[in-house]
């Protein structure tokens, strides 16, 4: 069986809303370059500024 590399090894991103990092996932497999917020909340916030309070 092949070694799977580190979590560490993936490809990550900024969240425009919160400003946190996030990592790949496999239910973004296809789609990776369309991706831009962490989660569903921030998808709905949109604000479009980083809110880091």
């Amino acid at each position: 069986m092949a070694r799977q590399g580190s979590k560490s090894d993936l490809p990550s991103k900024v969240c425009p809303v919160c400003g946190k990092p996030f990592t790949w996932r496999k239910k973004w497999e296809k789609c990776w370059d369309e991706v831009k917020y962490c989660s569903e909340r921030c998808r709905r916030r949109k604000s479009g500024k980083v809110d880091r309070a």
